[in-house]
């Protein structure tokens, strides 16, 4: 029966991530045509030059038949990704499909670490707050968390630079990299990855401290609401049977608090953390940008900054995929781990 109810379920959360993903690119599509409607405009831009003679012109306008009613290029757009051909970029002048995982993979530098650092403050913070209900350092860590989550989060990312890399001259104010060091070989698309594999320790070293602070944004900005879920889930445990079972048999209030009541409380965190991780990816490229951290939010604001739709199309597929994905294993670890969750 709970087998059957988990197929039933992962079919039906399938055919929605679908139907939502196709609707995300439908809408980007037109909003990106309404922005660019002019064919010799947009050929203008990806022959990179602005005054490129008519007939380079109309030969891009061909090749990427921007001529074409919106409806034809929107359905030639669909069936060329179904067939694995998502487009040549027009300013790098190669496949888009062996630029984005480069780009992406130098993302999750940041926003892996930046999503784990998040989540273990979030749970240390949310639990100490739920520990002391309604105290000083209560009161602290809910305006410290409400502060950083309604802060937007260039404002959060330009006063780290600002304090840690151009005050104290802490850390690299921007980059990816020190430039002036060769790059390791690719064993892997991560470039931090190559650099610790190959023992590269200096391009190891560089490209750690140029991730710290995009990293830390990420976790400031979004801790709070690994706060604020620790926090609730917190209080219910405290309030249900089993604790005050625990408190009745003489435990002592920090083994009880700490140890059973945060580990009951932990379910709905850990789905959290899985559904996050989706966001946390498309939410990198105001920081990035603020950090010239050449990673897929660097790559896609460069992108509509020269009307490279392709691109634009290309990285929302590929959000919109991350994000079904994480609601996608958030909702069955949320099944798996609660016993008493039905999968409907």
């Amino acid at each position: 029966m709970v087998r059957g109810a988990l197929i039933k379920f992962a079919i039906k959360r399938l055919i929605d991530g679908i139907i939502t993903l196709f609707l995300l690119v439908l809408f980007v599509f037109i909003l990106i045509h309404a922005a660019a409607p002019n064919p010799a405009a947009l050929a203008r831009i990806y022959a990179g030059n602005p005054h490129a003679p008519p007939s380079e012109i109309q030969q891009i306008i061909n090749e990427y038949g921007l001529n074409k009613p919106i409806y034809d290029q929107f359905i030639s757009y669909m069936s060329d990704i179904f067939r694995g051909n998502w487009g040549l970029d027009p300013i790098y002048k190669v496949p888009e499909i062996s630029l984005l995982p480069g780009f992406l993979a130098i993302s999750l530098q940041i926003v892996i670490p930046g999503d784990i650092l998040a989540a273990i403050l979030g749970i240390i913070t949310g639990a100490i707050a739920a520990a002391n209900r309604g105290k000083v350092k209560d009161k602290g860590i809910k305006a410290t968390y409400v502060l950083t989550w309604a802060s937007p989060p260039f404002l959060v990312a330009f006063l780290l630079q600002l304090i840690i890399a151009y005050y104290l001259g802490l850390l690299p104010a921007t980059g990816t990299v020190n430039i002036l060091l060769p790059t390791p070989h690719n064993y892997t698309p991560f470039p931090i990855l190559n650099a610790l594999i190959s023992g590269d320790w200096a391009y190891f070293i560089s490209a750690v401290r140029h991730a710290v602070l995009p990293s830390l944004s990420i976790a400031l900005i979004t801790f709070g609401l690994f706060t604020r879920v620790t926090r609730a889930s917190m209080l219910d445990a405290m309030e249900s049977d089993y604790t005050k079972l625990a408190f009745a048999k003489g435990l002592s209030r920090n083994y009880v608090v700490y140890r059973i009541a945060l580990r009951n409380s932990l379910i709905p965190v850990m789905t959290l953390i899985a559904l996050f991780f989706g966001y946390s990816v498309a939410g990198a490229v105001v920081v990035e940008d603020i950090f010239d951290y050449h990673g897929i939010g660097w790559f896609v604001t460069q992108a509509i900054e020269s009307l490279d739709y392709i691109a634009v199309l290309d990285f929302t597929i590929i959000i919109g995929i991350a994000v079904i994905i994480a609601n996608f294993i958030a909702d069955v670890l949320y099944a798996l781990l609660d016993p008493r969750v039905k999968i409907g």
